[in-house]
């Protein structure tokens, strides 16, 4: 069950073929959108442009940086680099976006005083173990005892010449801030071929660009954990980005006691909250913040979120409240354009 549900994080596309439509918007604009099948979900980029041809081939390079950092990034594909670092316990001289993703990992793990840990999957796959099998039942505490001797991101050692755990059976999972990562070096794709006004939503992990046709701002919605189709609040962005991790993506029980998301402080799945909805001037700072959120209590996390630079959030705990920071700004009424967040 757990490699069912988490080897979707980061699987490659199976269709090189993306679904696409273009279409003019006025004059000198030409908006063309795209999709694929990848990292669990559908990835969309829609670009607008003055050249139909400039877009198309923008998004289409964009797509292939995607499938070649989930050949890094991915668990589930031997041949990947962090695979073999999970197999191993070791990697001499780590690809460059693999030392990085790792790098920035610990330094959330440091600021968020070890709430953020990518050493957390001996956890997740006692979770599946446990519960995955045909007669499922709850971890004892003696299981998530021995899980958790194994986890600790302080013991991953990272330098541009090795990565190095420190204890025997530990594992990493960069799920909870390579979708972002990938998401910005996409942005970085269609920059790069000066495209510059864009949205890309891998599955909620949402970066935008520029406005979109008439000059309005691109509408972003916030689903509703509960009730599917519902949107009880929206942002409108020219430039940034959001992320939103939730108990309602990936669970084990029915009850959600036991999901995706791990306090490897404590070695259960936080329950206070049942998504965090995070506003970041880059994919990968909302995709690792998203996840750190989650797992704080709702006034812990607000009160975090106020000391990260030009980020937001909005928290609906279990009761369904929704708790706000400062800086975030709801744009209500919601309306039918919105982007839903997954």
């Amino acid at each position: 069950m757990l490699s069912s549900l988490l080897a979707l994080g980061f699987e490659r596309s199976p269709d090189p073929v993306a679904a696409s439509h273009a279409e003019r918007v006025d004059r000198r604009t030409i908006r063309v959108s795209a999709a694929r099948p990848a990292m669990g979900t559908l990835v969309t980029i829609t670009a607008l442009a003055r050249s139909r041809a400039r877009a198309e081939e923008a998004i289409g390079r964009a797509f292939e940086e995607m499938d070649r950092l989930i050949g890094i990034l991915s668990r589930f594909e031997s041949g990947s680099a962090l695979s073999q670092l999970n197999h191993a316990g070791r990697l001499g001289s780590p690809p460059p976006e693999l030392h990085h993703v790792l790098d920035r990992a610990l330094r959330y793990h440091r600021t968020t005083r070890g709430v953020f840990d990518i050493s957390v999957w001996p956890v997740l796959e006692l979770f599946g173990a446990r519960l995955g099998g045909p007669a499922p039942a709850p971890p004892s505490e003696a299981d998530v005892a021995d899980a958790l001797s194994r986890v600790g991101a302080d013991r991953v050692s990272v330098s541009r010449r090795e990565v190095r755990f420190g204890g025997e059976g530990m594992a990493v999972t960069v799920d909870g801030i390579a979708k972002g990562y990938i998401v910005d070096r996409m942005a970085r794709v269609l920059e790069g071929r000066r495209v510059r006004r864009y949205l890309i939503d891998a599955g909620g992990d949402i970066r935008v660009s520029g406005r979109k046709e008439g000059g309005r701002p691109w509408s972003i919605g916030v689903r509703d954990p509960r009730r599917a189709g519902r949107l009880p609040d929206r942002i409108e962005l020219t430039r940034g980005a959001v992320a939103t991790s939730g108990s309602y993506e990936r669970h084990f029980d029915p009850e959600r006691r036991y999901h995706h998301i791990v306090d490897a402080r404590a070695g259960r799945s936080p329950v206070e909250s049942e998504s965090v909805t995070v506003l970041a001037p880059g994919a990968m700072a909302a995709d690792a913040l998203a996840t750190t959120l989650f797992i704080m209590p709702p006034a812990e996390a607000l009160a975090f979120v106020e000391t990260q630079p030009a980020c937001a959030c909005l928290i609906i705990d279990r009761g369904g409240h929704m708790h706000r920071s400062r800086g975030w700004r709801s744009a209500a009424p919601v309306h039918s354009e919105e982007v839903e967040l997954q």
